[in-house]
């Protein structure tokens, strides 16, 4: 039986969340915690975390998410970029789990009890990718609520921008935020013709 990249990346996130849950000091060792980034230099932070979860709420909505967008983006890498694709494609999951982590690396630093984990950064970049290849279909908001991709892609951004400058949860809105950003940036470093392709189905866009 032949397993599809998106498949696999959610069986190793499963397990590995499954089995830190048994394990409260991996489970501690593998958080994205910037003091000890900082300090004892444990780089390796910045990638477990992205592997693990809080609770299986949070494990199954960021793999729910994976699984539908990722479905997608391995599909259209696969066309665009032939066996170059699937590896594309892990390179943009991995990279963006990194890159989302910087800014709460800065933030954070110097906060010894600040911890993140979850694959939210690396999943924000597999929807925003999709997003660009497909602006107008839509995504359903809380599962229910039919809207535009483009559109919830732009109050996601807005929304995380906002949440980012606040405290007052426990959600690394930060993450979510710069690894949208970093999905684009990308998408688009790969296949720039997307651009204009993307501003002609939303110029062409009618909600009604």
């Amino acid at each position: 039986m032949n397993l599809s990249i998106t498949t696999i990346l959610i069986i190793i996130t499963v397990a590995a969340s499954l089995y830190a849950w048994n394990k409260p000091d991996l489970l501690q060792r593998w958080m994205f915690n910037p003091y000890a980034v900082r300090s004892r230099r444990e780089y390796h932070r910045f990638i477990t975390s992205g592997f693990i979860h809080q609770d299986y709420l949070h494990l199954f909505f960021n793999m729910f998410t994976l699984y539908f967008f990722g479905t997608i983006i391995e599909q259209v890498y696969g066309v665009i970029f032939g066996d170059l694709g699937g590896v594309l494609y892990v390179a943009m999951y991995l990279i963006a789990i990194v890159v989302a982590d910087f800014s709460t690396y800065t933030k954070h630093k110097n906060h010894p009890n600040y911890n993140s984990l979850g694959a939210s950064g690396g999943v924000a970049a597999i929807v925003f990718s999709a997003i660009l290849y497909d602006p107008t279909n839509d995504i359903l908001l809380f599962a229910i609520i039919p809207i535009p991709g483009f559109m919830l892609g732009i109050f996601f951004l807005i929304y995380s921008y906002q949440r980012s400058k606040q405290t007052r949860d426990r959600i690394n809105h930060d993450a979510h935020l710069w690894g949208a950003l970093f999905g684009v940036a990308f998408t688009i470093l790969l296949n720039p013709a997307v651009v204009p392709r993307f501003i002609q189905e939303i110029s062409n866009f009618r909600l009604f």
